[in-house]
């Protein structure tokens, strides 16, 4: 819900990197089956596994390169011959292997007057190796090729879908996760400013005990070793960061086009910033504030290594 004092953000354009789709046809005395898959990656990777048919393969890598900007993306498809009638062809090879091990067997059975009728052709023609089968030649190539390429664009849409309303999802988990760490960074603030009369105070106390103790040492150099130490105990400027950096993250989940290598960088800062915070707190209300930062910054990396 958007409260009263926030400006409408813009819907969430994030895409994720999982998706799938499937589908069959036919077409020029041929039948397939087809699908699409993939999975989170460091950058694109398309492999297919397709039947030999001329110009698929670079047009069928167009196609989804156009569509798909990040991710492992497999693709699968299988041909068939609509007729499911298979072409017969004699191996030379295969029948001359096969003959003259038909006549050593008879000229053995004969050699030890053992009775055994003449091979014949049916015979010979159902051992291995004599006979090839296979789908016959396509006719139309091109006929084919085309209506192959049509029906898979047409799928990629259904692919692409899915990926778009997958991330608009993870968009909308990681919109949640920075409310989270807005409000943390608020209370962060607050604890910080809390601790600094306490802090003031202590640091007051540790200069008079040294003084005392020590009345000989360079007072202003103790009090400039001391200023020297408030400024690296000020988290004013990790806490400011980090409010810019939850800007940045919700213009990425706004922009259109792949995001999540940007994103993935932009989450390395935000760790950077709640370490620092955790190092520099000096305060138990702080450092806890720290900690579940770094948790919430963790939960949203983890949704943003799938957004392409």
């Amino acid at each position: 819900m958007v409260k009263a004092t926030e400006a409408p953000r813009a819907p969430h354009r994030t895409v994720s990197m999982t998706g799938f789709a499937s589908g069959q046809g036919a077409a020029a005395g041929h039948d397939w089956t087809w699908d699409i898959r993939s999975v989170n990656g460091k950058g694109f990777d398309l492999r297919m596994r397709l039947p030999e048919l001329d110009g698929l393969e670079p047009a069928l890598r167009k196609l989804v390169s156009e569509r798909v900007a990040r991710g492992n993306v497999s693709l699968s498809l299988r041909l068939t011959h609509s007729d499911a009638v298979e072409a017969l062809r004699i191996d030379p090879t295969g029948l001359e292997a096969a003959i003259t091990v038909a006549e050593a067997v008879q000229d053995a059975a004969r050699a030890r007057g053992l009775p055994i009728e003449p091979m014949r052709a049916g015979d010979l023609l159902a051992l291995r190796g004599v006979v090839e089968h296979g789908a016959p030649p396509v006719s139309d190539p091109d006929a084919l090729r085309s209506a192959i390429l049509a029906d898979i664009e047409a799928g990629l849409g259904r692919f692409v879908a899915m990926r778009a309303a997958e991330g608009a999802e993870i968009g909308t988990v990681v919109a949640a996760q920075l409310d989270t760490i807005e409000d943390l960074v608020a209370h962060g603030e607050a604890a910080a400013a809390a601790r600094k009369p306490s802090a003031a105070e202590t640091m007051r106390a540790a200069l008079t005990r040294v003084i005392e103790a020590a009345p000989d040492l360079d007072e202003p150099r103790i009090v400039q070793e001391l200023a020297l130490i408030a400024i690296k105990s000020d988290v004013t400027e990790e806490i400011d960061r980090l409010r810019v950096h939850v800007t940045a993250a919700r213009a990425l989940l706004a922009e259109t086009g792949p995001v999540g290598r940007k994103f993935e960088f932009l989450t390395q800062e935000f760790v950077r910033e709640a370490n620092t915070l955790c190092s520099k707190s000096g305060d138990a209300t702080l450092t806890q504030i720290g900690l579940a930062l770094k948790y919430a910054i963790d939960q949203m990396r983890e949704q943003i290594q799938n957004v392409e």
